[in-house]
């Protein structure tokens, strides 16, 4: 069983034992949340697949948070040639890492 799921304005296809980093959601590590955005819901042995208009209706997916965490560095360097003008900044994006648990369609 598979999903399309939405979380932080991007999609995702999901299954049961992925890893996947998401945009920052609260809650603490080892604590349940469950994804009730599902675009489409789909079974990979019989080839038989659900889409939402726009989501699923009673499906979800159910993830565990691994961890919160903060992205490698990202430098952000501005530069304009003969004129003296430079301007250097680093960004850390925040993330949280889950592990799908089941997928319920």
């Amino acid at each position: 069983m598979y999903a399309v799921i939405e979380t932080g304005g991007k999609q995702y296809r999901v299954q049961a034992g992925d890893k996947l980093r998401v945009e920052r959601l609260e809650g603490e590590e080892h604590y349940e949340i469950i994804f009730d955005k599902v675009l489409m819901a789909g079974d990979a042995e019989t080839g038989e697949a659900k889409f939402g208009t726009p989501y699923v209706m009673g499906a979800s997916v159910t993830a565990e948070i691994l961890k919160q965490a903060r992205a490698d560095k990202v430098i952000v360097f501005k530069y304009k040639s003969k004129k003296n003008y430079r301007r250097k900044r680093g960004h850390r994006q925040y993330y949280t890492e889950v592990l799908i648990k089941e997928v319920n369609a």
